[in-house]
């Protein structure tokens, strides 16, 4: 059986149902203005000058204003910012995790003690901010405190690069939500959620957090959970920003409604969505979303094992160990309210047909693991049906529309080096034999983007990065709807690359032509180095500016002692070996 960290726990937490968000109860704020002041805050935001939110931070404010972020009332101010970052504590002492805040860039103009629009990435106005603070951060300090890590493959290292050096807070008035079209029934807030639970009339909530679709042992473990405090289920998959290379949200929300509606008691579980945006800060983020689900009304929540690790770094090294996260919410569960349900690892006995934990195998018994990793790997990237003791078969079928064979899904090969290293000519050659093979493919060389799409951009770092993020973006949209992006750009700071490598996802391919510079400087089928030498042309790469090698690149070739062909043919081989092509 899956075990209650206390028998006493469950006794102590059987609260009455209108106290189901208590300790943080009293302090729930709700920031959405009335319907009387709607309109007249729409006219007022139109005279303002305006932050234009992320796809992040419109997530986090519309958390911040159905009250689910509470006792936070607002994007962090500098006092609170540092508690959380230092003491995992708001200023006024109460629990909190992860820094809520508002990244504003440096050429924004906006001053301390004047209001401000807050609009999504349409320009659509969400609310008004008075501006009390303006405050500095540093993005090492964030990692080091928050992520454990300042390693560029964290997601949030990355992405925290372009945050700017600034972070904006105050009061708020929020007059809109931000419009979402997909599932409307289903995007229940704070407020919505604990009514329904209510209405059970069962005082135990236990709730569940994922990214993923269930399999058959995440569906085991949830029942024996809610069965083990006689309690109800809050199924709540998160649907904001989670992870390159996660099954979308609308295949998994699909999911998850079939299996809701067909296999749990109709009495015992309610499907919401959680418009959440993932920090992957592993016992940290355990610990908000903790924090989270009880101002939803749950007080029992499910820790997983490696719970919201974003996977392993550079080395292959898990970011975090595997009961960190338990750990620690246990350590504030008693504060936070909330009872912690560890997810034993369910197995699959053959022999029995049925599910059990790890350790309840016996020596010589077969067994068979199961995780959504493998349900990609082995089955959905091979193009095999999902057998249905790993998923049910609805969950299948949905699955294997939405997410095809490895060998025919996106993927972004990414060629980086020095100016006549060879990286045009091999990215040709390759693309000419990915076409031949059947693939949709993309060629993005840096002279061509230069020219179409990053005109009047410098030659400075901020210029490069620019055209980088530019080329990635699309990259990352041709890898997404099923193409093969073959980008052929110098690409000289490691930072930038990675960010790509992020907004990817797992299908991106580095591919490092690391000829020697002075071949290059031979070679020179531009004149561009005796140009950049002669002062003519300034921060030329390999000549007054550097170039930073990849750490640990997919592929490594050497243009100038292989010829083009063999490097692409080379190429070939590894894409067949990784399944990302066919034969």
């Amino acid at each position: 059986m899956l075990r209650i960290l206390a028998n006493e726990l469950v006794e102590t937490l059987r609260v009455e149902k209108e106290m189901l968000i208590a300790p943080y109860g009293d302090e729930l704020k709700n920031l959405l203005v009335g319907i009387d002041e709607v309109e007249e805050l729409k006219r007022y935001a139109e005279t303002l000058p305006s932050i234009t939110l992320s796809e992040r931070s419109a997530c986090d404010l519309e958390l911040l204003a159905t009250g689910a972020f509470s006792p936070l009332d607002r994007f962090m101010g500098q006092a609170d910012y540092k508690s959380t970052l230092h003491e995992m504590r708001l200023a006024s002492g109460h629990v909190f995790s992860i820094p809520i805040t508002l990244p504003v860039p440096a050429e924004t103009a906006i001053k301390e003690n004047t209001d401000v629009a807050l609009r999504d990435a349409k320009q659509n106005p969400l609310a008004v901010l008075r501006v009390e603070q303006i405050y500095p951060w540093n993005a090492g300090e964030y990692a080091r405190n928050i992520l454990n890590t300042e390693s560029r493959r964290h997601p949030l290292v990355n992405e925290m690069e372009g945050w700017g050096d600034r972070f904006v807070s105050g009061p708020m008035r929020v007059f809109q939500l931000p419009k979402r079209f997909d599932f409307s029934e289903l995007r229940l807030t704070p407020s919505q959620v604990r009514s329904r639970l209510t209405a059970f009339g069962n005082p135990n909530v236990v709730a569940f957090q994922t990214r993923n679709p269930l399999h058959r042992a995440h569906e085991e473990m949830t029942k024996r959970a809610i069965a083990g405090v006689d309690g109800v289920l809050l199924m709540h998959p998160a649907v904001g920003l989670t992870q390159p290379g996660d099954v979308d949200h609308y295949s998994r929300v699909r999911t998850y409604k079939i299996l809701t509606e067909k296999y749990y008691e109709k009495d015992r579980v309610v499907l919401s969505l959680l418009p959440l945006a993932m920090r992957f800060a592993g016992p940290r983020e355990a610990v908000w979303h903790a924090l989270i689900r009880r101002n939803y009304g749950a007080n029992f929540f499910i820790v997983g094992r490696d719970h919201a690790s974003p996977g392993v770094d550079e080395n292959g090294k898990p970011f975090y160990g595997p009961n960190d996260a338990l750990e620690l919410v246990d350590h504030v569960s008693e504060e936070l309210g909330i009872g912690v349900i560890p997810f034993e690892e369910l197995v699959y006995s053959p022999e029995t047909e049925s599910y059990k934990e790890r350790s309840e195998i016996k020596n010589g018994e077969s067994f068979v693991s199961l995780s959504g990793s493998s349900a990609r790997k082995d089955y959905l990237q091979q193009g095999r049906s999902l057998p249905e003791w790993l998923m049910r078969p609805e969950v299948g079928q949905i699955l294997d529309r939405s997410y095809p064979p490895r060998e025919r899904q996106g993927i972004c090969i990414w060629f980086t080096g020095l100016s006549g290293s060879g990286k045009s000519t091999t990215a040709e050659i390759l693309t000419v034999l990915l076409t031949s093979r059947g693939r949709r493919v993309t060629l993005l060389d840096g002279d061509i983007v230069r020219h179409h799409l990053s005109a009047g951009l410098g030659f400075d770092k901020a210029g490069r990065d620019t055209n980088i993020r530019r080329i990635g973006f699309v990259a990352s949209e041709v890898a997404k709807h099923g193409g093969v992006a073959v980008c052929a750009a110098i690409s000289p700071y490691r930072e930038v690359r990675e960010e790509v490598r992020e907004m990817v996802g797992e299908q991106f391919v580095e591919v490092f032509v690391s000829t020697p510079l002075e071949m290059c400087v031979r070679r020179d089928p531009k004149g561009l180095y005796a140009k950049a030498r002669r002062g003519e042309l300034a921060n030329f790469t390999g000549v007054d500016d550097g170039y930073e090698p990849p750490l640990a690149a997919e592929i490594t070739i050497d243009a100038g002692h292989t010829s083009s062909e063999e490097n692409a043919d080379l190429i070939i081989r590894y894409l067949r070996d990784q399944g990302l092509i066919g034969d």
